[in-house]
């Protein structure tokens, strides 16, 4: 199941347009804290698929019926262009455990790219809820191959995928190529256009070199 969320009238929208303009991507920290809004809008959806029991908490005046969850999700990010993002869901889901992955675009002379993943730090996944965050899904690869490099730590129940802008060509490569088919998409915003060296048009640009500055 795949949610467009710029579809329907919230706030998100005006944080992803702030996220795309050229004037205010100069303001690092406002690009920082415009995706972990988003990370928030996000966490707050997700929240409403998740399961909960009912308790009882004592107030100075009484007892009151509430609803926690029975469940922490495990929130996984990848590196870094995702942190800020990871931050807003972690505002949610404060006792969750964390991934984090490390995975980028090698490119090579020919104007060519695969995806490379060096690192994970993971807790272990089987029959969890996941949470996987990347501001941008231009392609779709880095998002099925960080999962199925997840996997080795287990096999989640359900696992939603956090996106503040996705591509359609890279929607339907997830669709096709996810190693697990249980899973929803959560999209901020889906743009048409994908270029020939896979960059998201309209997009925003590099997501983590305005969160955290140019690279080398």
């Amino acid at each position: 199941m795949v949610h467009n969320l710029s579809l329907h009238s919230s706030i998100l929208n005006q944080y992803v347009a702030e996220l795309r303009d050229v004037e205010i991507q100069k303001d690092s920290m406002r690009f920082r804290k415009n995706l972990e809004r988003l990370g928030e809008i996000f966490a707050y959806e997700i929240s409403k698929t998740l399961q909960y029991s009912k308790t009882e908490t004592t107030t100075p005046l009484g007892v009151a019926e509430t609803h926690q969850l029975t469940e922490q999700p495990v929130v996984a990010t990848i590196l870094r262009a995702g942190l800020p993002m990871h931050s807003g869901i972690l505002n949610f889901f404060d006792k969750a455990k964390n991934a984090f992955i490390s995975a980028y675009r090698k490119h090579h002379k020919n104007n060519t790219f695969e995806i490379a993943v060096e690192y994970i730090a993971c807790p272990d996944l089987e029959g969890s809820t996941l949470i996987l965050c990347d501001p941008m899904l231009a392609t779709g690869s880095s998002v099925v191959l960080t999962y199925k490099a997840l996997m080795a730590k287990g096999t989640p129940k359900h696992t939603h995928i956090v996106i503040a802008i996705a591509s359609l060509e890279g929607i339907e490569y997830v669709k096709k190529n996810m190693p697990n088919t249980n899973f929803t998409l959560w999209c901020g915003a889906i743009d048409e256009e994908l270029t020939a060296q896979s960059y998201i048009v309209p997009g925003l640009g590099d997501a983590g070199d305005l969160a955290f500055g140019e690279k080398l």
